[in-house]
Order: C-alpha cells, then structure tokens, then sequence
C-alpha cells in the first residue's frame, strides 16, 4: 500500500474512533501516566493511531504537537525567532520521538496489533541512524543548518533516547519483544552515547565541573544555540547528565569521578539571598524579577560563565549580562534562568547513591 492511501486509511479508522476528530479524556501530556489497563482501551488505540499518522517517513516525529488531537493539525506559523521553519520536521526536542515509541510499546503490548510494532520498529532505527560517530545526538534528523546540529543535551533530548535505548537493551515491558539485532545495536549505542557524556564534561583547573546544553559535534567544545543560550555550564541540563550516570548499575571509576566533580561543583555555585518573583508591572503586563532576600533558599543558574563559574543571564540581543532584571521582560517571563533545580540531587539523591555503591 501507498504511504499517502496508509495514512488515508489510518486516518478514516481513527475517525470511527473519535467522530467528532477530538481529543479524549486523556491530553498528550499524560499518556504515559496512566494505569496499564488504559493502554488496551479504545481511546489509547484513537492516540496511538494519530501518532501513526504524524509519524515522518524517517521515523521520527516533530515535536510541540498534541497527538490526541484528530485530524492532525495544519501547520501554524513558526516561531519568528526561530529559524526552524518546518515544524513538522523530526526530532529528539522537548521529548518529541521518544514519548511516541513509549506510547506505542505500551499501547503494542496491551493490544498486540501489528501496526504500533513496525512503527515502533522504524522509529528506533530513526534514533540509532541519527546517532554521531562520537556517541551525541543532534536535534534534528536529518540534519538541519544551525546550531540544531550540536550535541544535544538541552532539555535533557539525548538523556531521554540514551533511556529508550538502554530499556530496549535489556529487554524490560513493553521492549521485550524487540529483536535481537535491535537489542545488541541499542546496546552499543548506549556505550557511546556514555562515552560522548564523559568526554564533554567539562574541566576548569584540571577539577570535572558540569556540561553545556549543547556541545560542538566535531570538537566537543561548549557551543551556541539560540541567542539568549550560549556556550557555557549548565545549572539545569547538567542534572539529567548526572542522574543519568547515576542509574549506570555498575558505575566504573570514569563514572564516579565525573559525578563526584558535578555534584561538588553544584555545591560551589548555588546562589543565596536571592528569590524570583512574579508581579504585575505598570503597564498591567506581567512580569519576573529577582530580589534580596536572606532568608531564601539557595537557588541556581541556568548559565554559568565558563571560567569564572559566574550566574550570566542573556535575552534575544545576546549580550551577557551578570543582573537577571537587566535583560529583556520577554525573556524575562518566557524562560526560566534561576531555580532550585539540582538540590534534590546534592541533597539526597547523591548521598543514597553514594551509600548503595559503598563509596569512601
């Protein structure tokens, strides 16, 4: 059958389904929270065929788009500040390709028909045919101009494929099923996907600190994205690194050493008396700004300047800037550049970790 008479027919039977061409009780971002017996139920099989539909024929699929939605929404007008223009393209973004192949294991598992599984099948071969020689992932496959061609840690992308494919490794439900040939490639594309997270770490002063969101694909080096994101460590993205390394069930000294220098690392650059708030300016408009305060929890930076590890903050003009209420209020309210996020790694996580592998 002809891919445009399968996507008309896969259309028409989602359809009958859904009549009105509606999304369900369930919205996009919780199909993977529900209860095992949902996945067998008429409205996953509805979602699980619209997924089919927005399917690419590289096996990927685009990202930012509510796949409970029937039929597949037209495309609507880019981000002016984005140069990506195809927003149907395929990519590893904001967990665009390895939310759907879950979706789909869970959904082939509970009803066992056959389409989910050539589906599943030809977007793993999509994630391990985008992987570079030196273990990253771009954003975007095929490769598209720009910086979408760097590593990609931003947003924790390739933390999320590195997770599919270690699962589709070792065979766990719902990818127990998955064929040998696929199990023994996932499997050496985990090993260097590890190795390429290893080897971008970055060092000051010989000492393992973090990592940028995204790294150059040929030198490794930190690197630009888009304006306000520029090259430097990581107080967010570098968490999923970490917590990534931590699940490595026999961690080898390489492992260890380069959480122990994240982890000590988080420990020197939290920010204190400083808290974020929200308010509602002059104008009515809302708005974000930083402000003194002692009794604030510590908080961290999105950015770091690499070299002197300090907080930078950077809008659309892409000049650093060291006061978070001198950039712009788009960005200001459009992004998120201080929170707390590794304290629940440098205060719990890290010492449990510590304790289940007996380390000094």
């Amino acid at each position: 059958m002809k891919p445009q008479a399968l996507r008309a027919g896969l259309l028409a039977a989602t359809l009958i389904l859904s009549p009105a061409g509606l999304a369900g009780a369930v919205r996009w971002n919780d199909v993977l929270k529900q209860p095992v017996e949902w996945y067998a139920s008429a409205e996953a099989r509805t979602v699980a065929d619209t997924v089919l539909l927005y399917q690419d024929t590289s096996g990927g699929w685009p990202k930012n788009r509510d796949m409970t939605v029937l039929p597949p929404p037209r495309p609507t007008p880019p981000d002016p500040h984005d140069s990506v223009t195809d927003i149907s393209a395929p990519t590893i973004d904001n967990d665009a390709t390895t939310t759907q192949l879950r979706l789909l294991a869970q959904v082939f598992t509970a009803t066992g028909d056959p389409r989910y599984r050539d589906s599943i099948l030809r977007g793993l071969d999509y994630l391990l045919v985008a992987q570079y020689a030196n273990g990253g992932w771009p954003q975007f496959h095929p490769l598209r101009k720009g910086y979408y061609t760097h590593i990609t840690y931003n947003d924790n992308a390739m933390v999320n494929v590195l997770e599919v494919l270690r699962e589709v490794r070792d065979a766990p439900a719902p990818f127990a099923w998955v064929d040998a040939a696929r199990r023994d490639r996932a499997g050496r594309a985990v090993a260097r996907g590890l190795e390429c997270i290893l080897r971008t770490q970055v060092k000051q002063a010989g000492r393992f600190t973090a990592w940028c969101a995204q790294h150059d694909e040929h030198t490794l080096e930190p690197a630009w994205a888009r304006h306000f994101e520029p090259p430097s460590l990581s107080g967010m993205e570098s968490i999923g690194l970490v917590r990534f390394l931590m699940s490595v069930e026999q961690p080898t000294p390489e492992i260890i050493a380069a959480v122990e220098g994240a982890v000590a690392w988080f420990r020197t650059v939290p920010i204190t008396g400083l808290r974020v708030e929200d308010f509602t300016g002059p104008d009515g408009q809302r708005d974000r700004r930083a402000v003194a305060d002692p009794a604030a929890p510590p908080i961290w930076a999105r950015f770091y300047e690499l070299g002197t590890n300090r907080p930078i903050f950077i809008g659309r003009d892409k000049v650093i800037r060291y006061d978070f209420n001198e950039i712009e209020r788009e960005r200001r309210t459009g992004y998120v550049y201080l929170r707390d996020w590794p304290a629940r790694l440098v205060e719990r996580d890290y010492p449990r970790w510590r304790a289940k592998h007996k380390l000094p």
